[in-house]
């Protein structure tokens, strides 16, 4: 090889070892300068989670498209202690930092631990650590509460719902080893005599005090004016009940109280998968833990609900969140048998009315998506693998224009009944033909925009206001049912309507001693003379109603009432009770012997008959309509979120049918129309009605039930009205409200608009 070729090969090497450095260079560069910023968050980057994220819920609206509840975003503070540090005093700075934020900016924070928050620290319940409750058979159980369940996880405490265990057997004496035995052979080793033993046995629950103390030991919490705990032992000192080193005694509280609630979910005390520190912040809170920068909390949007009216609280329902107990519950709601609706343990869901009632409606389905964080925990970068579907929205068959005026009714005319022992009152308005419930009011009632407040201020009065009275409450019907005994009679043939009764005023046919009166003659020792059907039910009169239960019979009687629906269920998709008719089967049923006799009372709705005030406007219904006793019920279709489709629409459902004859219902029909007409309130409406009052005597030493029924118009029945006041006095007292009733409901449907929602169209 000559020198030339040489040379030429060494600077190819040298241009190609050039290039190839400037090449790495600008990589470099590029990795470095340009993109450093980039590739450096890359680098920071964790394994990416899942989540899963809720859809918002639908609203509800009145049948005539107002909006009665629907949502709002609010902004709240969750926590993820694996993102504030790795030691426990690392998490107890970031949660002090947060405390102060939260103190500074005014905002509450979620603290249920049971202990005051200042000093001197006490308990805030009775029974912190658990409760005694009776079993079925009447022993004495006692459950931990969730404080005692972490306590005793934590060995704060013993568990006090064990029983103590036996003594355990006596070691058994070793045998001595060499060294011993050597030790004693030179006198050495010798044993000090033994300490007698502190009492086995359960000790003593710790006060609030100690357990604090117990607990800021457990959570590093260091507090002031406390010794170490085992420096104190080794000088021989009492070890303090508040074992809190430097920290002010209300910030280790609060710094506890924060850390009990994730210690709840960390030991599956109260199964959640976050912990929701503050909700509903404002932008000066939001605007100062940004600047704070802090590890493992995040504030993120969420939706509440957002109430539009006062009333109808016991139907709308409550939103809140899930308790560990009903997961299995809300599990198997899914209303379109796709399973797509996972619910999870911390999952807010429908409580009551009809929040519970149309959950799966409602509830739309979750949203997946995958996040990434950085070693701060805050996410850099997100990926929806299905976004959340909204839940579709529910349209009532109630009419709030109607409720509200009823409940407003109610308020002002029970206090000033003539009785002064009236407690609570509901008040249902059916349609006839649909059994759509366009009113079911309580008095007195509650505000579910501030149950929490409401519910503290009011959980114990006497008068109950969180009762559902007009689904739940149970009364006697008392004459109300005397319209059940006379289509008996005049359907079994019993009588007729031109059959006539003499009312005696006592009705002996049994026996003289203790024979069952008619009001009339109780009153006034008088009788109402010969009266037909149509003139038993305007006057009420016992005696012929006594007469004709008799000869129906019982069971025959029974087999009516059930059939008009009292007793039965109702077919309302909201809670409700069933109620009870009284006869031979459900006197025996609680062991008590069924006398003939008994009867009598059962045909004017006394005896043990109890029914609801919803009972009872479906029966009446089922009188005027001809015998077709339709479900009631209170939802009237659903709309897809953006209102454009209709998703389910509500079909009619008979539950049983009578057969009439006409002649017969009519006789039955004047009779409630001349009683209507005996009031001065129901003479003055613009249209004919009929009615029907009832007094139910609970006790001789109280006022009786007042109960009353009627429906309008009179010629083609539109809508019936049922109400019940406790200890009301007379079901006559009640008339003037019922016309008011009738009267807004007829003269407001000129003026009542319908509302149109998004995409529908204008008709």
């Amino acid at each position: 090889m000559n020198t030339k070729q040489f040379h030429r090969r060494v600077w190819a090497m040298v241009l190609l070892l050039a290039l190839m450095v400037t090449g790495m260079g600008a990589a470099l560069y590029d990795l470095q300068i340009n993109n450093g910023e980039e590739n450096w968050q890359k680098t920071q980057k964790k394994i990416a989670e899942s989540q899963t994220i809720p859809a918002a819920r639908g609203q509800i609206l009145d049948r005539n498209g107002q909006i009665l509840v629907s949502n709002k975003v609010i902004y709240e503070v969750r926590l993820d202690t694996r993102l504030m540090g790795k030691t426990q005093g690392e998490i107890n700075e970031v949660l002090m930092a947060l405390v102060e934020a939260a103190r500074a900016e005014g905002v509450e924070w979620s603290d249920s631990l049971p202990i005051t928050r200042t000093a001197p620290f006490r308990f805030t319940t009775e029974n912190p650590y658990f409760v005694t409750e009776q079993d079925e058979e009447g022993v004495e159980v006692k459950t931990l509460t969730r404080l005692g369940r972490l306590a005793v996880k934590m060995k704060w405490i013993q568990d006090p719902t064990q029983e103590p265990q036996d003594e355990t057997e006596p070691e058994k004496p070793q045998k001595p080893s060499l060294t011993d035995s050597i030790k004693a052979f030179f006198g050495m080793g010798k044993k000090e005599p033994e300490q007698p033993k502190e009492p086995e046995g359960p000790q003593p629950l710790p006060t609030a005090e100690q357990l604090l103390g117990r607990m800021c030991e457990s959570f590093s919490i260091a507090g002031e004016g406390a010794l170490n705990r085992k420096q104190a032992e080794k000088n021989g000192q009492t070890v303090p009940d508040l074992n809190i080193g430097t920290m002010p005694r209300s910030d280790a509280r609060a710094v506890a109280g924060v850390l009990y609630e994730l210690y709840l979910r960390s030991k599956e005390v109260y199964i959640a998968t976050e912990y929701v520190f503050a909700s509903d912040v404002d932008i000066d809170f939001i605007s100062r833990v940004k600047e704070l920068d802090l590890p493992g909390v995040e504030i993120a949007p969420t939706t509440v609900r957002q109430y539009h009216t006062s009333y109808a609280a016991h139907l709308l329902g409550r939103v809140a969140q899930m308790d560990p107990d009903e997961w299995a519950y809300y599990k198997t709601v899914d209303e379109d048998g796709d399973g797509v609706r996972d619910y999870q343990m911390n999952d807010s869901v429908g409580k009551e009315g009809a929040e519970l009632a149309f959950e799966s409606r409602l509830r739309g389905k979750s949203g997946t998506r995958t996040v990434e964080r950085n070693t701060k925990g805050k996410i850099v970068a997100e990926d929806w693998q299905k976004e959340p579907e909204p839940g579709d929205n529910v349209i009532l068959t109630l009419d709030i224009g109607l409720q509200a005026y009823v409940e407003n009714l109610l308020a002002d005319a029970v206090p000033k009944l003539e009785s002064e022992e009236t407690e609570g009152a509901a008040c249902v308005v059916l349609d006839v033909d649909t059994a759509e419930v366009l009113v079911a009011a309580n008095y007195p009632t509650f505000d579910l925009a501030n149950y929490a407040a409401e519910l503290k201020e009011k959980a114990e009065d006497p008068l109950k206001p969180f009762l559902n009275r007009a689904l739940t409450g149970l009364y006697p019907p008392g004459s109300t049912f005397k319209m059940i005994t006379a289509v008996a009679g005049l359907e079994e043939g019993i009588i007729t309507p031109k059959t006539k009764i003499k009312d005696e005023g006592r009705y002996t046919y049994w026996s003289e001693t203790g024979a069952p009166q008619c009001w009339i003659y109780r009153q006034y020792r008088s009788n109402h003379g010969m009266v037909d059907v149509s003139k038993a039910i305007e006057v009420s009169c016992n005696y012929f109603m006594f007469e004709v239960g008799r000869q129906v019979g019982i069971d025959k009687l029974d087999e009516y009432a059930a059939r008009f629906g009292l007793g039965e269920e109702s077919g309302i998709e909201l809670g409700e009770k069933t109620g009870v008719v009284a006869g031979r089967a459900y006197t025996e049923s609680l062991g008590g012997t069924w006398y003939e006799g008994s009867v009598t009372s059962v045909a004017i709705g006394q005896e043990s008959t109890q029914v609801t005030p919803l009972q009872l406007a479906n029966y009446i219904a089922t009188l005027v309509n001809g015998g077709t006793r339709r479900a009631a019920h209170f939802l009237k279709e659903a709309k897809s979120s953006d209102f454009s489709q209709v998703t389910y629409r509500y079909e009619p459902q008979v539950l049983d049918s009578i057969e009439i004859k006409d002649e017969n219902l009519e006789a039955v029909k004047v009779g409630m129309l001349k009683m209507a007409q005996s009031s001065p309130a129901f003479r003055a409406l613009p249209f004919q009605a009929g009615a029907k009052t009832g007094s139910a005597q609970i006790s001789a030493q109280t006022e009786s039930n007042a109960v009353f029924v009627c429906f309008a118009p009179y010629d083609d029945p539109e809508i019936v009205v049922a109400m019940a006041v406790e200890h009301g006095g007379s079901g006559g007292e009640l008339a003037s409200i019922a016309a008011d009733v009738l009267s807004y409901y007829f003269s407001s449907q000129e003026t009542r608009e319908e509302i149109p929602t998004e995409n529908t169209l204008i008709r």
